[in-house]
């Protein structure tokens, strides 16, 4: 179900987005849902990157547990090749 929303636009904005539509064979509302669809998608995975992040942080404070950025790198390299290795145990 889907309930209309009103959004005010400058002029300058509104002749854009005509323009584009045109160019498009697309309506303006269809531009500006896939637009806000793909705002939202974008700011979501990097709230959920910062989450994921925090959360990392927070576990690597609490166990001190890691990786240096050496052992990812020899590790990153292996990959796709004869002698791909799972990932290093952590330690601290």
């Amino acid at each position: 179900m889907s309930a209309a929303t009103s959004i005010r636009l400058d002029d300058e904005l509104k002749d854009r987005l005509k323009t584009l539509a045109d160019d498009r064979h697309r309506s303006a509302h269809a531009l500006m849902l896939e637009a806000i669809t793909e705002y939202i998608d974008r700011e979501e995975k990097r709230s959920q990157y910062l989450r994921d992040g925090q959360a990392a942080w927070q576990h690597y404070q609490e166990t001190g547990l890691h990786l240096s950025a050496e052992e990812v790198e020899a590790w990153i390299d292996t990959w796709g090749t004869e002698n791909e290795q799972d990932a290093p145990p952590c330690h601290r």
